[in-house]
């Protein structure tokens, strides 16, 4: 039971407190577990959410089987992409999934269309945390077309990372975060063992030289 989720959000928490009382009343609380789908190409999205709790990966395959990392959901933020398509009346082009049990915050999209057409403090708090996240995928873009894959390897595993030197991590799961094969993901983390940046054995990979890798990750 979640007596005010208004709180948990840094835009909700600053509205009125009318505002807040008319979301409490119109949204709904759901539960998923880890690994569950959350959103995918089969479904047009007609809510918006707010993660209460739990992390969302969200990504994209190609034609041929690849996939690419888009971006995360953290507790505390809104799905740019769920907002994108809801506006537009749009099937999702990508899927995202529960990487932990999660759980959200869901408003349905004619009390998300009122309180955006009466509420500029909502308004303005729906289209800043979109804005941040869409330049969040121009970076992703970016880092895809012209990034150095050493250099987007080292910047992912300190992010896999955060604040710990040991992440549970296969190959092919790297590669689906860079969006590209197993084989240059293999290549470049035996160069960075070569080099004494990292330790790995299979499903696991230590960071024993993080300023090194640091270093590396903002060399361009």
């Amino acid at each position: 039971m979640i007596d005010d989720w208004t709180e948990r959000f840094q835009g909700t928490a600053a509205l009125p407190r009318a505002v807040r009382d008319r979301l409490i009343k119109v949204a709904r609380v759901v539960h998923l577990q880890e690994g569950a789908q959350v959103f995918g190409p089969a479904n047009v999205p007609d809510s918006l959410f707010f993660l209460y709790d739990g992390r969302i990966r969200v990504s994209q395959h190609s034609d041929g089987g690849r996939e690419i990392v888009l971006y995360r959901v953290d507790a505390g933020e809104s799905c740019v992409l769920t907002t994108a398509c809801m506006l537009a009346e749009e099937a999702y082009n990508a899927e995202g999934f529960a990487e932990t049990d999660i759980t959200a915050i869901v408003l349905p999209k004619p009390a998300f269309d009122q309180l955006v057409a009466e509420e500029g403090a909502f308004r303005n708090f729906v289209f800043a945390a979109y804005s941040r996240r869409l330049i969040d995928l121009l970076r992703v873009v970016d880092d895809v077309a012209f990034g150095h894959m050493d250099v987007r390897l080292a910047d992912r595993l300190l992010t896999l990372a955060n604040d710990r030197k040991e992440i549970s991590v296969t190959h092919q799961q790297l590669a689906h975060e860079l969006g590209t094969a197993r084989e240059v993901v293999s290549r470049v983390l035996s160069d960075f063992q070569k080099r004494q940046m990292i330790a790995q054995s299979r499903g696991r990979v230590v960071l024993t030289d993080k300023a090194a890798l640091r270093r590396l990750a903002t060399s361009t």
